[in-house]
């Protein structure tokens, strides 16, 4: 069975407590004094919307068909609650799927002994009152037939059409006769690939799940638990992205009093103990925002909007002991979008404003739909009250998100038509274009199901699932040619990358961000814009260091999966750029893994020869070798300086060369029977040294860096540049410091300089004949 639960008469002590678990989900209720987000006793209760009775609803339903002439009496509820939206809705839909529902659930139980049918009536209810349109009503009476009874889908599309067939198929679970432990994993992924095609799936298997978690408290503690555990970290988190807050808040609570029943029955003596209290902070404000409203000439309606128990506990975690203003917050709803800003001016100026608590979500709406202004006003006696501020249709997409929509694969009406073309807003105020805003395939979803195909274990997929959907904030970035991408907070431009070409993200190579060039690694920030550099030679691959930086499931799954088809050598050394031996003079921070510094040629030799004749005859000798007699020349493939820890050889002539001791020419004259002799630094500090600059290409680059080395009083003694490569360019210049302890200072001015990703120590290959 899908809902096998009920609501017990007596909860056991891992549910929430009676008036939470019964009472009505929508958040519109809040308004009215519903007791769900006041935890106040019965007798601090405003008169709300009768309860619904399953126990009665199941009489009913066991009583059979009636007339086609009037709907059945156990619907009335549902019918009455779609009405209230959609005054002009035809019911005959809504009583054939009730009469098919309950002919088949007939004989069915739930473990509560109550009819069957009352789970698929009390789903279909929560959905009418968040203002769902009927196709998805009707699909959601049918929601467990073809799971749970002989009903086939041929069935109801037959009966029913496409739509309902597809949105029943989408919620329709695997069998784990068929699939065993990957069942439900499988279930989540052919649900949300069918999200994907139509967000109303979501939506009946969202209020299906709020139903079954109301309905909890008959079902062993463990296997409560993890219910649960799976809604907090999947259910709660889609509910979000779908902007379905009146689903989610009620989801928290019920997940909170489950897996944590202390808090949450210490959150609720709070809650109690408050709406005992004879004031009401938050009252008296609203009366004063109200007086200073009606006396602006603006039509509002101001409401206290109580928070629910997971608002509560984090509030009071967060800020410590509450006070009467912090279980609540005020609710302002206008008429036209003009009209927030101007509630706004007035609140602002009428009394004494907390600033950083403004924010502006209507300029701005979060990627699921939202849209409020949110501020904060202080009282005289100090007491602080939150302030959100929205027009009615802001507040309908707030609580309902996707659900408000109605059918939003319907074509436009005409007056929605020429709202679009005049650029209008749509959709609570959004204007209608660009992915951000297509509320039928948000930019989280496509990228979900993106990534999901590349996992194709279900442990991998179930994991990675719950990883993605713990990233609870989006942000916004804007390509080069005007489009945007929607990315979680915390991406990279690796993460960028992926989003907007792939497995082809795998030739990138740099990034400009907001037109300055940026490493691979450079955190994104809402509003950026980003140009990805993209090389074109075939061979191009990612680093295994790149995942370090991926934040997105489709980053880091693309990446380990070339990884993974490319064992090779070449493959598992990353192509990192060229690391100096650390040293007092090349800290480790100069030594950058890929994903910072793009990948670099191996070092050509033959390009840096002329520079190594340059730098093996420095100008001033400043090295004192224990041998009579004998001349000393530095290495060229090392390019020592003070104070690197030195050693020599004996070559022919007479003559010592000097290496730096980690240099692999070291080994190679050990390993040929060189003589080593001891050396080390004289008094004279002036050295020369070559050191190799990794950058992209641009215009200037050159004068740039040659300024930067003048400006440290630095001369260059010869400099060459290698042509582009993928965009690249590798400069390697021999200076002459007056000073080595000038040395870290120059290679930083040389990095800071726009372009360049690394600058090192020259390593070339030592001959033998040394």
């Amino acid at each position: 069975m899908s809902a096998e639960a009920t609501n017990p008469a007596t909860p056991a002590p891992a549910t929430p407590s009676p008036e939470l678990s019964a009472s009505p989900p929508l958040s519109t209720s809040l308004e009215r004094g519903d007791p769900h987000e006041q935890g106040a006793p019965p007798s601090h209760r405003r008169k709300s919307r009768p309860r619904i009775d399953l126990r009665r609803l199941g009489r009913a339903a066991l009583l059979g068909t009636t007339p086609r002439d009037r709907l059945p009496d156990a619907i009335g509820h549902v019918a009455e609650a779609h009405r209230a939206h959609h005054p002009d809705a035809n019911m005959e839909p809504l009583r054939r799927a009730y009469v098919l529902a309950e002919s088949s659930h007939r004989g069915q139980m739930r473990k509560s002994g109550e009819p069957y049918i009352t789970h698929p009536l009390a789903v279909t209810l929560i959905l009418a009152e968040l203002g769902a349109e009927t196709t998805t009503l009707t699909a959601s009476l049918l929601h467990d037939t073809v799971e749970d009874t002989e009903v086939t889908l041929d069935q109801v599309r037959e009966e029913f059409g496409d739509e309902v067939c597809y949105l029943v198929d989408g919620v329709t679970k695997l069998e784990k006769v068929d699939y065993g432990a990957a069942a439900e994993p499988e279930t989540f992924r052919k649900m949300l690939v069918a999200t994907g095609n139509d967000v109303r799936v979501m939506s009946i298997k969202l209020a299906d799940r709020l139903h079954n978690m109301r309905t909890l408290g008959v079902m062993r503690p463990e296997k409560q638990a993890r219910i649960a555990k799976v809604t907090r970290d999947v259910l709660i988190p889609l509910a979000e992205r779908l902007g379905v807050q009146a689903l989610k808040t009620e989801l928290e609570d019920l997940v909170f009093a489950i897996l944590h029943p202390e808090e949450y029955e210490h959150t609720r003596e709070l809650i109690v103990d408050n709406a005992s209290r004879a004031s009401d902070p938050l009252a008296e404000i609203a009366e004063e925002v109200r007086t200073v409203l009606r006396e602006a000439g603006i039509p509002a309606e101001v409401l206290i909007r109580p928070r629910h128990f997971v608002s509560v506990h984090r509030v009071s975690r967060k800020r410590g002991p509450m006070r009467g203003a912090d279980f609540g917050r005020l609710l302002v709803l206008v008429n036209e979008d003009a009209d927030c800003y101007g509630v706004l001016g007035e609140l602002h100026t009428c009394l004494t404003p907390v600033v950083s608590e403004f924010k502006d979500f209507i300029a701005v709406p979060k990627f699921n739909l939202y849209q409020s202004l949110h501020t904060a006003v202080a009282s005289g006696d100090g007491e602080i009250a939150e302030v959100l501020i929205r027009t009615h249709q802001m507040h309908k997409v707030a609580e309902a998100g996707v659900i408000a929509l109605g059918n939003p694969y319907a074509p436009p009406s005409e007056e929605q038509s020429d709202e679009q073309s005049e650029g209008r807003p749509g959709v609570g105020g959004r204007p209608v274009d660009g992915e951000r805003v297509d509320p039928t395939r948000p930019g989280w979803l496509s990228r979900l199901l993106a990534w999901q195909e590349g996992a194709p274990d279900p442990d991998t997929f179930w994991s990675t699932l719950r990883e993605d959907l713990a990233q609870d904030r989006e942000i916004t970035v804007f390509r080069a040619d005007g489009g945007s991408l929607g990315l979680p907070e915390g991406a990279s431009c690796v993460d960028a990358a992926y989003a907007q070409y792939g497995e082809d993200a795998h030739a990138c190579i740099g990034a400009r961000v907001n037109g300055r060039l940026a490493t691979l690694s450079t955190v994104l920030k809402d509003g950026d814009t980003v140009q990805l550099l993209m090389g074109q030679d075939p061979a191009s691959e990612p680093s295994r260091e790149w995942l370090e930086h991926a934040h997105t499931p489709a980053a880091r799954i693309a990446i380990q999966r070339w990884l993974a088809a490319h064992p090779s050598p070449v493959a598992t050394e990353e192509p990192v750029a060229r690391e100096a031996p650390e040293t007092s003079e090349t800290p480790a921070a100069a030594r950058r893994p890929s994903a910072e510094a793009p990948a670099a040629r191996p070092t050509d030799a033959s390009a840096a020869r002329p520079t190594d004749a340059l730098a093996a005859r420095p100008a001033t000798a400043n090295v004192v070798v224990d041998q009579p007699g004998a001349s000393v020349r530095l290495a060229g493939c090392c390019t020592p300086v003070p104070p690197d820890e030195v050693t020599g050889f004996a070559v022919r002539g007479g003559v010592v060369t000097v290496h730096r001791v980690e240099c692999a020419g070291v080994a190679r004259m050990k390993s040929s029977g060189r003589a080593e002799v001891e050396v080390r630094w004289g008094d004279t500090t002036e050295c020369r040294v070559t050191l190799v600059a990794e950058s992209f290409g641009r215009p200037h680059l050159l004068a740039d860096l040659t300024e930067a080395i003048a400006l440290e009083g630095v001369a260059i003694v010869s400099a060459t540049v290698e042509p582009p490569s993928q965009q690249r360019v590798r400069h390697t210049y021999t200076l002459q410091l007056p000073d080595a302890a000038r040395l870290p200072g120059l290679m930083r001015a040389m990095r800071n300089v726009p372009g360049v990703y690394d600058v090192s120590r020259a390593q070339h290959a030592a001959a033998a004949t040394q």
